[in-house]
């Protein structure tokens, strides 16, 4: 997920460390903080493997910065994860979101709709966070209001969801005559 939102926000534009953890806590840090111990080692390795670069520029009143810049392996990177992402992307509803917050980088309709019918899929089959035996148990089922009220609630998020879903899908096909995204 943290790699993913790195070369994510670097896509959009060259970032300097601080702004690009400012970026990660926006979208992630109320899930999982990111500290200095958890981005700048994985900075390093997303350098090392040749995705992304540092450049350095003059501080205006301090030591110089350094900025970090996508090199055309991370763009490249970052698109085939987006196209292909992993079954914990599309199942994992933080990693979702973070995949979500950059899904708009794959220029074709048909690709970003082929995501979303995959996510689609994950919702359809039947789950709960209780289960009797392999039977998922209803909200409903429930004298506990807190199950009962943790079961609602994911069920009108997951509805909410859906309905995006099935629009958004509708869009995509629309605008991309060529390459039917709903189908």
């Amino acid at each position: 997920m943290l790699k993913l939102a790195i070369l994510g926000f670097l896509y959009d534009r060259p970032l300097h460390g601080y702004e690009l953890r400012r970026h990660l806590a926006a979208l992630t840090g109320h899930v999982r903080p990111i500290s200095d111990g958890t981005l700048y080692p994985a900075i390093k390795r997303l350098e090392s493997d040749g995705l992304l670069v540092r450049e350095t520029e003059p501080g205006t009143a301090a030591a110089p910065r350094h900025t970090l810049h996508l090199t055309a392996a991370g763009r490249t990177a970052l698109l085939d994860r987006l196209r292909e992402p992993e079954r914990l992307d599309i199942s994992d509803e933080n990693r979702w979101f973070t995949l979500l917050a950059f899904l708009r980088h794959l220029d074709r309709p048909a690709d970003q709709a082929a995501v979303l019918r995959r996510r689609l899929a994950f919702l359809a089959e039947p789950a709960s966070f209780f289960y009797e035996g392999e039977r998922p148990v209803g909200a409903e089922e429930f004298a506990d209001p807190f199950r009962r009220g943790l079961l609602l609630i994911a069920r009108a998020t997951t509805e909410a969801e859906l309905a995006w879903l099935n629009s958004t899908l509708a869009d995509l096909a629309g605008a991309d005559p060529q390459h039917p995204a709903a189908n």
